[in-house]
């Protein structure tokens, strides 16, 4: 009985043990914060959709370390594909007051007036990668996603025949990328009378989905000569599964985002094609454009370091006519015959890397 009562004592003292901890810990990531804002610094809030994709880590860090250089604190969330989690995310930015939000966007409806809140409140909203379909942000910044698809597209001609038939595999949609990319490709292949066989919507992104979804139908890949792919993730699974089956190579595919496995799975000549968008310098002009705002509070101000001196505020028009500050970054199409100019010799990836299941060629 007296062991019985020990046992109990001591696990009453150990909860009362971590309930300190965890108050001492809050309380200490308060006092930081408040402590920044006391400080004067300026206070950004990031909200991703997730992290399934390689590149948004890529985003992440950049942003984050380019903002600090500029004396800037930025707290990282992550939404984890639910749109519901992101708004509550949102809702928690503008009850710690931030300066700046930056959203990766899972959806649109659904975040609608949570910004139009946070802009009432006087902070800024900034749309990353994807435009929030009806919103007003204070900047929009993102690649030319139209181009993206053409040159998947564009890529997929230059291999393949009149009345080729090829397959889609897109992401969700929810995501307003898709949509102008799919559009982008469609008028592409369309000059060369390139049959489209089906189209597949990916939900959240989900690499395994695809896989899914080619391994179901199975049956189409005796009658494609290409797949589409909405990125490099996607690509993956589509390649293994035509591997399986000996047809990697034999079906181009193309992806978008340049990840490292996809640059490998290029060199290796199992993946046609992918399309590289420089996310550091647009995470670099998006650090700097929050911090900007967060400042002088218009985009009239916006003034990029030397690096980034080519970019310039345009105007990018909803399908409802209004018009949003925007900065557009270029895609480049990447194919074995340019792998080591776009992605080796810029640093994006090393050549050892990228090499790394096939020896290079002696130069």
């Amino acid at each position: 009985m007296v062991s019985r009562l020990i046992h109990v004592l001591n696990i009453m003292f150990l909860i009362c043990a971590v309930s300190v901890m965890l108050v001492g810990c809050q309380e200490a990531e308060g006092a930081q914060q408040a402590a920044d804002v006391a400080s004067g610094k300026i206070q950004i809030g990031m909200v991703f959709d997730n992290f399934v994709m390689e590149r948004w880590q890529r985003d992440r860090d950049v942003f984050v370390s380019t903002a600090k250089e500029l004396g800037a604190e930025v707290n990282v969330q992550n939404a984890n594909g639910s749109v519901e989690e992101q708004r509550e995310l949102i809702e928690y930015f503008i009850g710690k007051k931030v300066d700046v939000i930056v959203i990766v966007p899972v959806d649109s409806e659904p975040l609608l007036d949570p910004i139009r809140k946070a802009q009432e409140n006087g902070i800024k909203v900034i749309c990353y990668d994807r435009f929030v379909v009806g919103a007003e942000p204070d900047l929009f910044i993102s690649f030319d996603n139209t181009k993206v698809g053409a040159l998947m597209g564009d890529a997929l001609c230059s291999r393949l025949n009149e009345k080729d038939k090829v397959l889609i595999i897109c992401g969700p949609v929810t995501d307003h990328n898709v949509t102008e990319v799919q559009n982008g490709f469609r008028d592409a292949v369309a000059k060369k009378n390139i049959g489209i066989l089906d189209v597949h919507y990916v939900e959240e992104w989900k690499p395994e989905y695809a896989e899914a979804y080619i391994r179901e139908n199975s049956a189409l890949l005796g009658e494609v000569q290409g797949i589409m792919c909405g990125n490099d993730s996607l690509a993956g699974k589509v390649v293994s599964v035509l591997a399986e089956q000996r047809l990697a190579g034999d079906i181009l595919v193309t992806g978008q985002d340049a990840d490292l496995e996809a640059c490998q799975r290029i060199v290796e000549g199992i993946q046609y094609m992918t399309v590289y968008k420089p996310i550091e310098k647009m995470a670099a002009c998006a650090a700097q454009a929050a911090v900007m705002l967060a400042e002088n509070g218009d985009q009239e101000s916006c003034v990029f370091t030397a690096e980034n001196g080519d970019l310039k505020i345009h105007v990018y028009t909803t399908e409802d006519g209004k018009q949003i500050p925007y900065i557009e970054m270029e895609p480049v199409g990447v194919t074995a015959l340019n792998i080591h100019e776009v992605i080796i010799d810029s640093g994006f990836h090393l050549k050892e890397d990228v090499y790394l299941n096939r020896p290079y060629m002696l130069e």
